[in-house]
């Protein structure tokens, strides 16, 4: 194995994030490096020597490590923030056109608990406040870039999109759990719905895995 192999090899290893944003970073590098091995050998360096100088120059693999996993958490938080911000108003529209065409108005239900207009007026103002949190998070992610180093920014970024996320994930335990408490055929008033329902969950515990990811990469990055 050549020194720039082995050198990306343990880059490689310390890097936690996207595999595509992953592999563009290691490319970069891999490009940089080689570049500067063919200076070096234009210059009447052996082979080793040019990449051994080449790899002494970019910098301690521990230090380009630390750097490369808070671009890959500023990348992965900026995915899910994106994925916050439009999949949770489509969700709650898809599923209240679904309602609407294939089973009609509320009316047709029996009355339900007072307690309940509370946590459902709680998860239909979260579907308007999760994407604004979003945006509020987008913006001051690209605001505190021009203000912290990045080891700090991504780590703030991943509790700006724990929130927002969290909130949604709470929202929708909340209906979901509710609702199975009064009368679980609500869940599944049609259908499109309980297709739209079941998928909304999902969508949820997606997104807060995809938090953790952020997270935990935020976590990776070397002090």
């Amino acid at each position: 194995m050549t020194v720039i192999e082995a050198y990306l090899g343990e880059l490689r290893t310390r890097l936690d994030g996207p595999v595509s944003a992953k592999r563009d970073l290691l490319r970069e590098a891999r490009d940089g490096l080689n570049d500067a091995a063919d200076a070096y050998r234009d210059g009447g360096w052996s082979e080793h020597d040019a990449q051994r100088r080449a790899v002494e120059d970019f910098g301690p693999v521990h230090l380009i490590a630390r750097d490369y996993q808070a671009e890959l958490g500023m990348h992965s938080g900026t995915r899910t923030l994106w994925k916050l911000i439009l999949g949770v108003p489509m969700m709650q529209l898809a599923w209240e056109l679904a309602r609407k065409w294939t089973f009609g108005e509320w009316s047709q239900l029996a009355p339900t608990p007072g307690w309940y207009r509370y946590i459902a007026q709680f998860t239909h103002g979260s579907v308007f406040i999760v994407p604004v949190l979003g945006v509020i998070a987008l913006v001051s992610m690209r605001w505190l870039s021009r203000r912290m180093d990045g080891a700090k920014l991504v780590k703030t970024a991943g509790v700006l999109i724990g929130e927002a996320v969290g909130l949604n994930l709470l929202s929708v335990a909340l209906l979901v759990i509710a609702t199975g408490l009064i009368d679980a055929s609500r869940l599944f008033l049609s259908v499109p719905c309980g297709i739209l329902m079941v998928l909304w969950v999902v969508v949820s515990v997606r997104l807060a895995l995809l938090a953790r990811r952020s997270w935990r990469s935020c976590a990776t990055i070397v002090a």
